[in-house]
């Protein structure tokens, strides 16, 4: 595994960002005080996850309306439409959110 530093762990309750990790996009969000993550290519379009909204504990895509869980990346709302999204580890160190990547 790689750990990659993103920046501050400091996120408002309900915030998303997306943010560039070598040939990745990965789209965080904090709900329920929780720092999750899913890679942020929407694999049924290729829209960005992060421009989207939190609702529950789902991102939901900006272009099409699938909502994606955050915490498995199971698609939650239009099964048979696309596939799951990939999940990424996210740890905060020392005020730091970072993100834990399978090596290539």
């Amino acid at each position: 595994m790689t750990k990659i530093k993103l920046g501050p762990a400091d996120f408002a309750e309900r915030e998303m960002r997306g943010y560039e990790v070598g040939k990745r996009n990965v789209c965080i969000a904090k709900i329920h005080g929780r720092y999750k993550g899913l890679d942020d290519w929407c694999n049924h379009a290729g829209c960005l996850l992060s421009g989207g909204r939190i609702e529950d504990n789902m991102v939901v895509c900006p272009c099409h309306e699938v909502g994606f869980d955050m915490d498995t990346g199971a698609n939650a709302t239009s099964p048979g439409v696309c596939d799951d999204q990939p999940t990424v580890q996210l740890t905060v160190e020392d005020g730091t959110l970072v993100v834990d990547l399978p090596d290539a």
